[in-house]
Order: structure tokens, then sequence, then C-alpha cells
């Protein structure tokens, strides 16, 4: 099966070898090891990176280091403002909530981009905003926020930017000193084609050694995780195999030619989608510059049912994701992350072409 979702995804034979690994104590010298390779790649991934950042492993969902950044990174006193154009920055908001800090929400409808100049005037309004939490990939509709622009907006007033790049680390552009970014939250299982289940916060160090009374939370506690790992350990059981694929799935990023590499073949993949769709009545729901590198958003050609596309897609060979919410009865998403080629991409647009051209397709 070819995972068209925005993750988990498709994973390589090097990937897949590497669960193969000889079982391994989490409490053995050679996890030790493991763990400070594993860190040491994250923090090369963007060079930009290296000097002042760090890499925080966690056992978990893309969500858990999500919430693990916000819960310990900004302190209990902050105020934080919210910036939501979908599911995951709304997510963010109600992450808050449910520890009771402090924080201010600008949202905005799915499909329109983020609100600069809401942004930039609650800023000026509310002096004590101390952090700016925004999604860089919005995976709802497939955007890429305009990160470049809030960053400037961060960097005006002297406040602190937190990424969720969940679905972009490692594909899209990341500019830590030109955005005021001081930490980010990612995935293995999306653009670092790894498997569920290990997820990570790049965060600068100095703020990790000052956060040590911040996180009202045990497991989602940063600052026990960045003491015992700068030694290789962990306070929790890892995911040791987990930690095998992230770390050959690494290998083989920086073996294809890092982020530039990768965010050209997810391009070559989505400019043939993007192209070739529509052509079957599948139209683009955004703008096709508003996309990300990796995910597109296709509305669902008159007479089709998601279920009869996902289902026969399926029978083809192919997974792909439906629309969120409201989104859900018009909309299908395909994302081009893990291990597929340009003959999968072939099947792909010959199976959708029979599908969307068959009888339920007929006016």
């Amino acid at each position: 099966m070819i995972l068209l979702n925005p993750g988990p995804v498709t994973l390589s034979q090097r990937v897949r070898n590497a669960l193969l690994h000889e079982d391994l104590c989490h409490r053995e010298s050679e996890f030790a090891e493991l763990s400070l390779d594993l860190r040491a790649r994250i923090e090369r991934v963007y060079p930009e990176a290296a000097a002042d950042f760090t890499a925080v492993l966690l056992t978990g969902s893309g969500t858990a280091a999500v919430e693990a950044m916000l819960n310990s990174i900004v302190p209990p006193t902050a105020r934080c403002l919210v910036v939501a154009n979908g599911v995951y920055g709304e997510r963010m908001a109600t992450m808050l909530a449910r520890h009771r800090r402090p924080h201010a929400l600008i949202d905005s409808p799915w499909l329109s981009p983020i609100p600069l100049q809401r942004i930039d005037e609650a800023l000026v309004a509310d002096p004590g905003i101390a952090f700016v939490a925004c999604v860089q990939h919005e995976t709802t509709t497939g955007r890429l926020n305009d990160i470049d622009s809030l960053g400037a907006i961060c960097r005006r007033h002297g406040v602190n930017l937190l990424l969720d790049a969940v679905s972009s680390f490692a594909a899209e552009e990341l500019r830590f000193a030109e955005w005021n970014l001081v930490a980010v939250a990612a995935a293995a299982n999306k653009c670092l084609h790894g498997i569920p289940g290990t997820a990570f916060v790049l965060a600068r160090r100095d703020l990790l050694t000052g956060c040590a009374d911040h996180a009202d939370s045990l497991y989602l506690d940063l600052y026990p995780l960045f003491r015992e790992q700068q030694a290789g350990w962990s306070p929790f059981t890892q995911s040791v195999q987990g930690f095998f694929a992230l770390q050959e799935a690494l290998r083989e990023f920086a073996d294809a030619g890092g982020q530039p590499a990768r965010r050209h073949r997810y391009l070559a993949i989505s400019s043939r989608l993007r192209r070739e769709l529509p052509t079957l009545g599948a139209e683009l729901l955004l703008a096709e510059a508003d996309y990300a590198s990796m995910l597109t958003s296709f509305r669902l050609p008159f007479g089709n049912r998601y279920a009869t596309v996902h289902d026969g897609l399926k029978r083809a060979g192919f997974t792909i994701y439906a629309g969120q919410g409201p989104l859900a009865a018009d909309v299908f998403r395909i994302a081009g992350m893990g291990a597929i080629t340009d003959a999968d991409v072939d099947r792909l647009l010959a199976a959708c072409c029979e599908l969307l051209a068959g009888p339920e397709a007929a006016p």
C-alpha cells in the first residue's frame, strides 16, 4: 500500500531494514550512543540551528511534541498569542487552555491566510505577549503559512516564535534568527520518513536550561528530558526501534541531499498532481502558490463521493486522506511524503483517471 496521507508514510527498504535491528534495552550504553547520534543528526537538518539549538527526543506523536513545547518553553506567567487557520493551530490554543496558561487566539477561516495585520495590532495592544505560536504547514488545507512575514513581525516586536513544524520539518525552509524562532516541534513519521512514535522539539539551549519549573506535566516536561539526554539517557522508556528507524531515515535524508533536495522531490510529485488532477475535475482547494511542497487539497469532482474515491484508490493500492470538519464531504488530500516513485505517481494518476471519469462522475 502506498500511503498518500500526511503521515505516517510509505517507508523505504532501508528504514524497514533498520526495524530489524537487534533488541536493545534503553538503559544500555548502546542506547545512549544511539540517542546522542540521533539528536546530532536532527540538529544538523538545518545548519543554522546547529550552534544554538538542541533536540529533545520524546516517545509520542507530533501532538505530544507540540504540547511539550508549549507547556515547557513558555513560562506559566507568560502570555502566548496563538495564530490559527486550521485544526492544528486551534489545537494549540486548546492545549494552552487545558493547562490554564494565559493566552490569546487570533483565528481566521480555514481557507484564509493568517491575518498578519491583526497579529501586528495585537502585539502593539498587548506588550505582555512574550510568545507567538503558529503552524507552519496547516495540513487541514495544505497551506504553507506566511512565516516569513509572521517572523518579521515577531522580530520587530521582540517576541519569540514557536512553530508547529510537524508536517514541514526537513522539507520547508526554517529561518531561525530572521524569524525570532526559538523552538520547533516535529515528528519522525512525516517529512523525515521514519515511523510513528518518535517526536522531538528543537529548541534554543538557553531556553531549555531555564525551563526547569515551567511545565505542569510530568511526561511532557522537556527539562528532565533535556537534562538526561545530554548524556544520551532518558527518564522514561523511549521507542528504541523507532529510534533505529529514524536514525536510518536521517542517514537516507542526508545521502539524498538534505532539506533542499527533499523539498525539490516533493514539489516534483505535487506539481504533477496539481497539473493533472484538475483536468479530471478535481480542482485545487487553494491557489497553487499557497500550498506547501508536499500536500495538496482537491475538491471532489461533481457527482463523486469521498468514500467511493477512497475505496477505489485503496483497491488500486493507494491511501488518500479526507477533508476535515466542514471540508469532509467535499475535499480530499494527497501527500507526496515517503518513498514514492515516479512509477507510483503514474499508477495513481491512471487510477484517478479511471475513477473520476467513471459512471458516478457523470452529471
